[in-house]
């Protein structure tokens, strides 16, 4: 089986802007195109200006590198942590073809490459390139698994009749989770949404190149199918199972695990439980993912996510009054002055899956997890894992939100990951103790 390629979606916007570092053969046409140009929207699909003379009118644009090796092209003004407290706009430099279509007045910047090559920028993306060998190959299998994976699942979803639904709503209930079937144009998106991508943007190592070339291939399989391989940032010490996060289908390789080679002592581990979940997020159980090693740390985390100093343990606080501006805000929903947060189901790690807010005007129980996070803060708070508490101060209430962890908490605990890496854990014993139930499989 040859290497597979990958569309990877980077942007959107009624105007894209790109500069050709070295030649580009635009399929379709003779032209050969080098330099500064611009893909605007027009009646006839996309008008292409470029610093040469004149301009193409076409229903769609794909540019083909003459030197892959060697020719780049650079999308400006990107955005990356969507929603999220870093969110910025950067230019970005991808290697492979450059496809830019028409969906309305949009247009989408779509990078068609490798999948080996989209592996060795996502891994160092998602993590400093400094990372450990260990830990850079495991996060290359997870990776391949779960793009590969996910091209499977959009494929079979696309031929099946039935209606792919995301959302449940009542008046009183809306129930809700986030995957990467809202794409249709690309296979995954560059953002945390799907995996980061960020072409060759950030920079590499030799150690990366490694990593990916060392596990060509190889993925992460149950029963004979490629696994849905996901990872978060920090698990809080406890791992959630997936259908928790996402679609009701149980995966065995995908659940309820302590991240630790001891049992945390003193804690009971049936976190669906509310004050068992509420002594674990209070508390500072034993864990890999339990580290403030800043040498270790830094192998995981990019320059913006070091912005974020607590993974493990945190804390946040509203005051009523922001609590409900925050809430009506991100919901969209009026519930007025929102006068409690209970919970009402927890998964196995302690997160929340169904939380009700109550307000002087509306009540309602929210889930997923995500739909829980983004409601509770101004881009996505830490993880759901937390509990409440109202607090007087100076005559005027406070919602003090304790959580644990980073993310969704299903599948590999980057951090945790890291840790064991360090303690000299090799990639196969970290991805086994993750995906319990998986094997190691070569597919290509």
């Amino acid at each position: 089986m040859d290497t597979p390629l990958i569309k990877v979606g980077i942007m959107e916007g009624q105007e894209i802007f790109f500069t050709l570092e070295g030649n580009f053969k635009l399929e379709k046409t003779n032209a050969i195109l080098t330099g500064k140009c611009k893909a605007i929207k027009s009646e006839l699909g996309i008008c292409l200006k470029w610093t040469g003379e004149g301009f193409f009118e076409l229903d769609e644009l794909l540019l083909d590198p003459v030197d892959p090796e060697k020719d780049k092209f650079e999308l400006h003004d990107v955005t990356i942590g969507i929603n999220f407290h870093w969110e910025r706009k950067e230019n970005q430099i991808f290697k492979g073809s450059l496809h830019v279509i028409s969906d309305g007045e949009i247009l989408y910047a779509i990078n068609t490459l490798s999948i080996e090559d989209y592996l060795i920028s996502v891994i160092s993306s998602e993590m400093s390139a400094t990372s450990s060998l260990e830990l850079l190959k495991a996060h290359a299998v997870i990776s391949r698994s779960w793009l590969l994976a996910q091209v499977q699942k959009n494929r079979s979803l696309q031929s099946n009749q039935k209606k792919y639904q995301t959302t449940f709503s009542t008046d009183d209930e809306l129930v809700k989770w986030y995957d990467r079937e809202d794409h249709t144009h690309f296979d995954v998106c560059a953002d945390d949404h799907c995996q980061r991508y960020q072409g060759i943007t950030r920079t590499t190592t030799p150690l990366v190149e490694r990593a990916v070339k060392e596990t060509w291939g190889e993925i992460l399989a149950y029963d004979g199918s490629i696994c849905d391989a996901r990872f978060s940032k920090c698990c809080g010490g406890v791992t959630e199972i997936f259908e928790n996060a996402w679609e009701p289908v149980n995966h065995p390789y995908l659940q309820k695990l302590v991240d630790s080679d001891q049992y945390p002592d003193g804690f009971s581990l049936n976190l669906e439980e509310e004050s068992a979940a509420t002594k674990w997020i209070l508390g500072n159980p034993i864990a890999f993912c339990n580290s403030s090693d800043k040498k270790v740390l830094k192998q995981v985390l990019n320059d913006y996510d070091q912005e974020t100093n607590d993974f493990f343990r945190w804390k946040v606080i509203y005051t009523q009054e922001e609590l409900s501006h925050l809430v009506n805000f991100r919901s969209g929903i009026n519930f007025g002055t929102i006068t409690e947060l209970v919970p009402i189901a927890r998964g196995t790690s302690g997160r929340l899956t169904q939380l009700k807010i109550v307000g002087t005007l509306k009540t309602m129980i929210v889930g997923k997890e995500l739909q829980i996070r983004k409601w509770l803060s101004k881009s996505h708070l830490y993880s759901s894992a937390f509990v409440v508490e109202k607090q007087e101060v100076d005559g005027s209430i406070h919602f003090v939100l304790r959580g644990a962890g980073w993310g969704h908490g299903v599948g590999l605990c980057q951090i945790g990951a890291a840790v064991m890496g360090d303690k000299g854990y090799t990639y196969q014993q970290i991805l086994l103790h993750y995906f319990r139930e998986a094997g190691l499989e070569l597919r290509y």
